[in-house]
């Protein structure tokens, strides 16, 4: 049995194919009104974005973030800190801070970011760096753009449509309320075409599709701002995409705002004295360097004239340039103009600008500013404190320059009271005024004579405040209009300031001895070896030996005796010290005769005291040193006493060889061989001697012609030559003697002979290279015959040895050199100091031994508002003991009979509480009179030159307040002033009226 199929018939396959085709044709239009409504309105990415941005949520919470990303090298990231804000964190946990609170992502945030796009948030217009004050008042505010658009409706409606002519013609149409700014279809299918066809024929133009708010992504967060692959335009439109639909599905508010954003923030190169340039604000300024507000002004509405057709093609012009920047705004400025003006002649033929407004725009020229684009400089004098602050922040960041750290989007909390900065500040401003500086009583006896001018003097102010767990800066200031901190910056010659840091060294050596000593019976005092010339160790044993058994050995009774020992303020004495003999004043003649206490020498700050004290401090020292033993002084066979003169030959030697480098550095052969010969009596003898210093192998011609040109009288026979050559040749003597022949140093021989050898040559290379020579131009030292001036040099080394130990001691206490001069003329000031140090000194005696930090900012916030949010805040370490409470309550009641009965006298009184109790002060004043003196042969004194003088006080302020005054002036005025430390005394003085709210209690909170 058999079956068939019926086969359609013809037409039935005809109409099969057609409705096929049909069908295929509705799907592809269907398809094709999808894609065109979906590009025009964007009804179905708003739906899907906008849901997609609701789960894009960042909160901050306490404590470190474990859920946050930071982005990647882009100029705006980088720029605000965001990129390298993970090591920024890190370095500030190193010096004290800890993250108190951070951003949290949300799991969804997260992931797109991971994915690869750019963190989705709200950025801000404006940036930079935030200093306030202890009540939160701003010290200081950077704002980077600084000139910018608040808001779409303060942007002239003609910049407007330029940009959008000339950028994004769709952007702000308000027929589609949800498409997406991101891409304008049409022109990225026209750029993808012409990227095509260049890959095919290199000539073909390919414009760039992108949008404004794809450019804006491209410049913030693309590396270098650019874009180098497709992958970076895509990632670039996807992450323009989803920040468009943060607000919800309507984006025309975010339209609105990318104008604003763009306009703010778009890249214009830089220019010298401003720096980076970004936004058509900044750009207007720094290159044409128009008002911002006046341009706005011209342009709001557009009136045809000169001024604002001007304004109008200057701005113009920026929009344009920002496709090349560098090249348009510098050397390719003609063709900038051009391309200007063919944007003006198309924007009239489509009717965004009038005729009238081309025709007056286009004859303009647009020549960019020559010189340097700098702001009018605010004065440092105002912004000192906040300069301090910002220094010790670039220090603790590593941020290089302050450039780079005003541009973090950073907040910064400091201990300053700018209420009182501020005050303080106008004070010692006003003090260039004669008037001023009468008024608050500077002129008069020890202070300004009436011919003293006040503006060459410089006042610096310093205060502080103790915490719980740190000092705090109050007020740091000064009346020099320059960025340089005389208060950290400079080694400054204080005077007898120094005398508070002897008088601690002293009591530290007391105590030492008392815990040496104070347990011993008097048999076993009796039985103490102690050094002749250790008057400290003798002392302390009479001390003990006195009191018996029932005595009161305790160490603030053995402190207060020290502070009782008398010495002689007689100035007769000379005084064997820092390799030579000196001689020393006291600033008041009558106490030249007398004995006094060490107390009484630090309230009427006496120097002969000191320098005795110093003194017995010194040999004390050197005495408990292995090095001053009997045998070292006594036995001339002692081996150490050959590693001793060893080392002082070396430590001499270089000292000549670093004053002759000086000499002769950077001079050629000539002028080395003429300055030689100046430096001694010439004579025959003498010449050929230097002459074969500095040339061993030099010939007979060599030498007659020598001593022709230094002697043209001298004509010597070619005999006489040859016995000078034979008796003053190479080989024919030491270094020694031969400096000794030609009437010079030996180690001056050494060094001219040597830089005409290697005239480049740096001191290091001269010193590395002279160590056999130093040792053999002493070696008439090394003979025991000359057991004195070996013992005398062996001496001044362990005296060197005993001011290192000091110096240490010193350090401990803050001191912020690395070496004294060791000289018993540290004890008056000899090794300078600086004001910010002697405050830190005077902290310890405020907190009874106790070193806190020194803190200028509590917390630290960066990016606020931003998913990179993070807070720091400041936790001190723990406080050191570095001085006994026992020497520091003395040194507090000795500082307080300063004023009460010393040299501050006059502040005595000063500060009176609100409740009528007076406020207890203390302080050590210091005058510092730094000289350059120049001598001669035999120590004669040639000439004395006035480097600086400064008149300084560091004080204390009943329990909490210390810190320090100082007046100071430079060459070449110094020499015509003869004010004392009276002059800071009578400056705390006439601030009493500003201090008074802080020891009333109505200062900052001292809470850290």
């Amino acid at each position: 049995m058999t079956s068939s199929v019926a086969k359609p018939s013809p037409a039935r396959k005809r109409f099969g194919r057609w409705t096929w085709a049909a069908v295929l044709l509705i799907v592809v239009l269907a398809a094709a009104a999808f894609v065109v409504d979906e590009a025009q309105t964007s009804r179905r990415q708003a739906a899907w974005l906008s849901g997609l941005s609701s789960q894009l949520r960042y909160d901050v919470k306490p404590g470190p973030s474990t859920a946050i990303r930071f982005p990647g090298e882009g100029p705006f990231d980088e720029r605000l800190g965001y990129h390298g804000l993970p090591q920024l964190v890190q370095r500030l946990q190193t010096q004290g801070f800890t993250v108190a609170a951070q951003a949290n992502w949300s799991p969804k945030m997260i992931e797109v970011v991971d994915e690869g796009l750019f963190a989705p948030y709200r950025e801000k217009p404006q940036a930079g760096l935030t200093l306030s004050d202890c009540h939160g008042q701003a010290l200081a505010l950077a704002r980077y753009p600084e000139r910018t658009y608040w808001r779409f409706e303060a942007v002239p409606p003609l910049l407007v449509d330029s940009l959008l002519f000339i950028e994004n013609r769709e952007l702000l149409d308000p027929q589609y309320p949800m498409r997406n700014p991101a891409v304008e279809w049409d022109r990225f299918g026209k750029a993808l075409a012409d990227q095509a066809l260049r890959r095919l024929d290199d000539s073909h133009s390919a414009a760039g599709g992108s949008t404004l708010a794809t450019q804006i992504e491209k410049y913030r967060h693309s590396p270098e701002g650019r874009t180098d692959t497709a992958e970076e335009k895509l990632r670039q439109m996807a992450s323009a995409s989803l920040r468009a639909y943060l607000d919800g599905e309507n984006t025309l508010w975010r339209r609105r705002q990318i104008v604003v954003d763009y306009l703010n923030s778009v890249p214009l190169s830089a220019k010298a004295g401003f720096g980076e340039v970004n936004g058509l604000g900044d750009g207007l300024w720094a290159w044409y360097g128009r008002d911002f507000g006046e341009v706005n002004r011209l342009l709001t509405p557009p009136a045809v004239n000169p001024r604002s057709a001007l304004a109008f093609k200057q701005a113009l012009s920026l929009m344009v340039a920002q496709r090349r920047p560098s090249y348009y705004l510098a050397e390719g400025a003609p063709v900038l103009r051009q391309l200007t003006d063919s944007y003006l002649r198309l924007m009239a033929d489509a009717g965004v600008i009038t005729p009238a407004l081309r025709d007056a725009t286009l004859p303009l020229a647009l020549p960019l500013r020559a010189q340097s684009a700098v702001a009018r400089p605010a004065s440092f004098i105002e912004r000192k404190a906040a300069n301090a602050v910002r220094g010790k922040l670039q220090s603790v960041m590593a941020i290089p320059r302050s450039y780079d750290l005003d541009r973090l989007d950073l907040s910064v909390a400091s201990t300053l009271d700018g209420e009182l900065q501020r005050a303080v500040t106008t004070l010692l401003r006003s003090l260039g005024d004669r008037e001023a500086a009468h008024a608050a009583g500077l002129y008069g006896f020890r202070l300004l004579s009436e011919e003293d001018d006040p503006s060459k003097i410089t006042f610096s102010f310093t205060l502080f405040e103790r915490g719980e767990r740190s000092n705090l800066l109050r007020v740091q200031t000064d009346n020099l209009d320059q960025p340089f901190d005389l208060n950290e910056g400079a080694r400054l010659d204080l005077g007898s300031t120094a005398k508070l840091r002897t008088l601690i060294t002293y009591l530290e050596l007391v105590a030492e001895l008392h815990g040496r000593y104070s347990g011993l019976s008097p048999e076993e005092l009796a039985a103490l070896k102690i050094s002749p010339r250790d008057p400290l160790s003798r002392w302390a044993r009479d001390h003990f030996a006195r009191l018996g058994k029932g005595g009161d050995k305790s160490l603030p009774a053995m402190l207060e005796a020290a502070m009782q020992r008398s010495y002689s303020a007689s100035p007769a004495e000379g005084f064997f010290t820092g390799g030579g003999l000196h001689h020393f004043d006291n600033f008041e003649p009558e106490d030249n005769h007398r004995t006094m206490t060490v107390r009484e020498a630090l309230t009427r700050s006496v120097n002969l005291v000191f320098i005795r004290l110093m003194r017995d401090i010194v040999h004390h020292v050197m005495a408990r040193s292995e090095g001053e033993s009997a045998a070292l002084i006594d036995d001339s066979s002692n081996p150490l006493r050959q590693q001793y003169l060893s080392r002082f030959a070396d430590k001499e030697g270089r000292e000549f060889v670093a004053r002759f480098y000086r000499k002769y550095a950077g001079k050629p052969g000539p002028e080395i061989e003429a300055q030689l010969v100046a430096a001694t009596r010439a004579s025959p003898t003498r010449l050929a001697a230097a002459l074969y210093a500095l040339e061993p192998d030099a010939s007979l011609d060599r030498l007659g012609a020598f001593i022709e040109r230094y002697l043209p009288q001298t004509d010597l026979s070619p005999a006489a030559l040859q016995a000078l050559r034979d008796k003053l040749g190479p080989d024919r003597w030491s270094l020694a003697d031969r400096g000794y022949l030609a009437g010079v140093h030996p180690l001056e021989l050494w060094v001219a002979a040597y830089l005409r050898e290697h005239p480049g040559a740096t001191l290091g290379a001269a010193v590395a290279a002279s160590v056999a020579q130093r040792q053999e131009v002493y070696q008439w030292l090394f003979k025991t015959r000359h057991k004195g001036a070996q013992d005398a040099r062996i001496r001044n080394l362990l005296e060197v040895e005993a001011f290192g130990e000091i110096q240490k001691a010193w350090r401990r206490l803050g001191y912020p050199f690395e070496s004294l001069t060791p000289s018993y003329a540290s004890a008056l000031g000899a090794s300078g100091d600086r004001p910010a140090a002697l405050a830190e000194l005077m902290g310890i005696v405020v907190n009874r031994g106790m070193r806190l930090p020194m803190t200028r900012v509590t917390s630290l916030q960066f990016a606020q508002g931003t998913p990179f949010e993070t807070r720091l805040s400041y936790q001190p370490t723990q406080a050191e003991r570095v001085l006994a409470p026992e020497i520091a309550d003395v040194v507090r009641r000795a500082v307080i009979g300063v004023v009460e009965e010393g040299t501050a006298k006059r502040l005595k009184g000063a500060l009176v509480r609100r409740d009528g109790s007076v406020v207890e002060i203390g302080g050590k004043t210091g005058t510092g009179d730094h000289r350059f003196d120049t001598y001669g042969r035999g120590g004669q004194l040639l000439s004395s030159r006035v480097v600086n003088r400064s008149a300084t006080l560091v004080f204390l302020i009943g329990e909490r307040y210390f810190g320090t005054m100082m007046a100071y002036v430079h060459e070449p005025y110094a020499e015509n002033y003869r004010f004392t430390s009276a002059m800071p005394a009578q400056l705390l003085k006439t601030l009493a009226p500003a201090l008074k709210p802080l020891v009333d209690g109505d200062g900052c909170s001292s809470a850290e």
